[in-house]
């Protein structure tokens, strides 16, 4: 019960309150803005990787094309007559090599059967006496009036990763009488300097790849220069790499590690770079952000929780005192007094009200008998005209029906509806309508006699009903000429004038039983037909018969 009672207080509530804002907080920081910060920042790295990864291509592809265009100027001007001079050619291709040393690893001169060597700088063991008429690059350069690059691979004398550069010495008659290859060396400086020299971060790095070779061509990781690159599935973004996709996106790698990877193309080769780094550095502010924002948010929860409990006491004090005040009068310890105003607060003015409460309650009382008296009136009564509504209407034409089978007499049912009225609430308002509506209430109730009943069913439909008649029909038609000439006087509301109509439905009865519902729906429908054959008219329908009846009641018409 205690427990009940503690849940249910305001003090709880308020606490609740401020925790739940103190949550809602913490939410909104770490599912809305977290996550935003967290995108604003991927987007700052990517970019970041991508303009890293773009310079380091663009320099690699430089170097690409300077030793294809060296390559191919040693191939120019390569004298074809040294072919048959091994000393001369050994100091011509040293010469060269000393001058414009970028390839570091060497310049080599092949036979155009490619068996063996004619001549290389600097000397490596084993590599004169190789085969290479099956190498891809030296196939390439024979067929080809351009200078090519071979597939990386490991030099079979050095055991080096390397690519070879190459291009085909020709004599004048077109015929190959050597071909000039240069070696680029990956693993050491002097080619892909600024790839190995970089660093990206403290545990990011870079990877050259040759997605028609499928072949790690050079990595920061020296493991993984010259190794086959993952098979499809492993990575979905090396995936779209090697499918032509560059951009950036953050991936798992072959190792499980997921990473935030930029991807660009070096131009002149096809190959493309990547630029990763581990998500966990990448987004290290972020997770810090996060810590601190969960360390802030208890410390403040906290500091709120013991605020409002030492608060809220205090404050809600004047409030605890008038409940037990306002119970002891309820329970009629204490007279009902008005109760002293400490603070003129939320709580003073709970109090000022609860005192003007009491000033009121016997002026209520008198109030109370007033408005049920009212709505007795408004059962029966409509609440703008005063005259009877639908319910009494009914009730009225059961007890005629009844007195008219008792006494022979009958009665007679005008179904009343006002034309052009919509022309004035659209043009004048509703409160200029409701004028209308009352002095038109006030008309047709002249002149009727008291055991006559004028009702208003809603908008401006009216009915009359008139009994313990002896001629329904001459009856009937004396009040709706009646009624036709006191709407057709103006109507002058609010200084303005006003010219109404009228068409009536009249049903007359004397004979066999009907409902109520059924002789208002025979005026209804006799409305309509006066409203079809014009404004301000008449239709009678006479004498009408039980709704089962087979015979049809009788119809006549006066305008």
């Amino acid at each position: 019960m205690q427990l009940k009672i503690c849940i249910h207080s305001m003090k709880f509530r308020l606490v609740a309150l401020g925790v739940g804002l103190v949550i809602i907080g913490v939410i909104v920081r770490f599912f809305i803005a977290l996550p935003m910060f967290h995108a604003n920042v991927q987007e700052l790295v990517a970019t970041q990787q991508l303009s890293i990864a773009s310079y380091i291509a663009q320099d690699i592809d430089h170097s690409i094309t300077s030793r294809l265009e060296l390559i191919n100027q040693f191939a120019t001007e390569f004298p074809a007559k040294l072919a048959s001079q091994p000393d001369a050619l050994q100091n011509w291709i040293k010469d060269r090599q000393q001058i414009n040393p970028l390839f570091n690893g060497g310049l080599i001169v092949v036979r155009p059967d490619g068996r063996g060597l004619y001549a290389e700088y600097p000397r490596v063991t084993g590599r004169s006496e190789l085969d290479y008429a099956t190498s891809d690059w030296f196939l390439a350069a024979l067929r080809s009036s351009k200078p090519v690059i071979g597939r990386p691979t490991r030099g079979r004398a050095s055991g080096d990763p390397i690519i070879i550069f190459a291009a085909p010495v020709r004599d004048t008659g077109g015929s190959v009488v050597a071909v000039l290859a240069g070696v680029a060396r990956l693993n050491t400086p002097g080619f892909l300097d600024l790839m190995q020299e970089s660093q990206l971060g403290a545990t990011g790095g870079f990877l050259l790849i040759s997605p028609a070779d499928h072949l790690f061509i050079a990595s920061s990781d020296p493991t993984m220069i010259l190794t086959p690159t993952p098979p499809t599935g492993v990575n979905h973004l090396h995936d779209r790499a090697m499918a032509g996709y560059r951009g950036t996106g953050i991936t798992i790698n072959a190792k499980g590690t997921e990473e935030l990877s930029a991807i660009v193309t070096v131009p002149s080769t096809g190959w493309f770079m990547v630029a990763r780094m581990p998500t966990k550095e990448a987004f290290r502010p972020v997770e810090e952000l996060r810590k601190f924002m969960f360390k802030t948010s208890v410390i403040f929860l906290v500091l709120i929780m013991t605020m409002l409990l030492i608060a809220l006491p205090r404050i809600l004090r004047p409030l605890t005192d008038a409940a037990r005040a306002i119970r002891g009068m309820a329970d009629g310890k204490i007279r009902l007094t008005p109760l002293p105003v400490v603070r003129d607060d939320e709580v003073g003015q709970l109090l000022h009200g609860f005192n003007f409460l009491v000033h009121r309650l016997r002026a209520e009382e008198s109030a109370r008998e007033a408005t049920e008296e009212r709505l007795k009136f408004l059962a029966h009564h409509d609440s703008l005209t005063g005259l009877y509504n639908r319910t009494m209407l009914e009730e009225r034409l059961e007890l005629a029906l009844g007195a008219m089978h008792r006494d022979g007499s009958q009665i007679a049912l005008l179904f009343c509806d006002l034309d052009d009225f919509k022309g004035i609430n659209d043009n004048y308002g509703h409160t200029t309508g409701d004028a209308v509506l009352c002095e038109v209430a006030r008309r047709l109730t002249e002149g009727r006699r008291r055991i006559d009943t004028v009702a208003r069913l809603g908008g401006d439909e009216f009915v009359i009903l008139a009994t313990g008649l002896s001629d329904a029909s001459a009856a009937a038609n004396l009040i709706a000429q009646q009624c036709l000439s006191a709407i057709s006087e103006p109507f002058e509301i609010g200084g303005e004038i006003f010219k109404l109509g009228m068409s009536i439905g009249i049903a007359t009865h004397a004979g066999s039983a009907i409902t109520s519902s059924y002789l208002i729906a025979q005026a209804d429908i006799a409305m309509y037909q006066a409203k079809r054959k014009g404004k301000e008219g008449l239709f009678f329908m006479d004498n009408i018969r039980a709704s089962g009846a087979q015979e049809q009641p009788s119809m006549g018409a006066d305008a």
